[in-house]
């Protein structure tokens, strides 16, 4: 299984600290930010990883990542998103990385607890990589996700992004593992209203031809891209592993 960290975006939740380098470089605990989702791919046993990035700051990376090594990894590929295309835009950018390969995809701002559920779950698509699979989380803010709805029997129903009136409280979280026809679906989205080509818009494209899957983490887990969740993040990090 290949490994995609998205680390595009401008992090204009974060200014002025962004101003002068990219969000996914600050500082988590004691490691920038960039280092839990790389972690947590090698963990699931992911060897060959691409990093999009963009923005200003981007050669950043290379300084600090390198070829990957130090990590552990046999590759590391870089891709630069221009603008804030939003993720599927960026999703694009590993069409000839994957090279019709099963992909796991992995926001460079989401922190796991643990990969003991993201690997099961890799593990799982792995052995029949058909369709989609992404992973949810009980939270108490849903309306800052992409929010997974499901019926009396557990079955998706409906994912929407950032809705004014969750229908739920299941955040679907970023990280995403999808078949080789996931850059197909990204060619024929639209920009949404906020003129993004929205991530969560593939996963319904998934769903509506029956072949999106979703288990639910059982960790803790938080993005980082706000300075709420940059302190939460920090915290949850500092109090499981410091």
């Amino acid at each position: 299984m290949l490994g995609v960290v998205l680390c595009g975006g401008l992090g204009s939740r974060l200014h002025p600290l962004t101003l002068i380098t990219n969000k996914h470089l600050l500082p988590i605990a004691d490691k920038p930010m960039v280092y839990y989702p790389i972690q947590t791919l090698i963990e699931c046993g992911v060897r060959e990883i691409l990093l999009v990035t963009g923005g200003n700051h981007a050669g950043n990376f290379l300084n600090l990542l390198g070829n990957g090594q130090a990590f552990g990894l046999n590759k590391l590929y870089y891709a630069y998103q221009t603008g804030e295309g939003g993720i599927a835009e960026a999703l694009k950018l590993a069409k000839h990385f994957a090279n019709g390969q099963p992909i796991c995809v992995i926001l460079g701002d989401n922190i796991f607890e643990s990969s003991l559920d993201i690997s099961k779950g890799l593990s799982e698509f792995r052995a029949a990589p058909t369709g989609a699979h992404v992973f949810v989380k009980r939270v108490d803010d849903p309306e800052r996700f992409g929010v997974l709805e499901v019926d009396t029997d557990g079955n998706p129903i409906s994912i929407v992004e950032k809705p004014h009136q969750p229908l739920s409280n299941l955040a679907v979280v970023g990280c995403y593992l999808y078949d080789n026809k996931v850059f197909d679906i990204c060619d024929t989205l639209k920009p949404s209203g906020r003129g993004e080509l929205e991530i969560s818009d593939v996963n319904s494209l998934y769903l509506e031809v029956n072949q999106l899957t979703y288990s639910e983490i059982q960790g803790w887990w938080t993005d980082a891209g706000t300075f709420k969740s940059l302190q939460k993040a920090t915290n949850l990090v500092a109090a499981t592993n410091m």
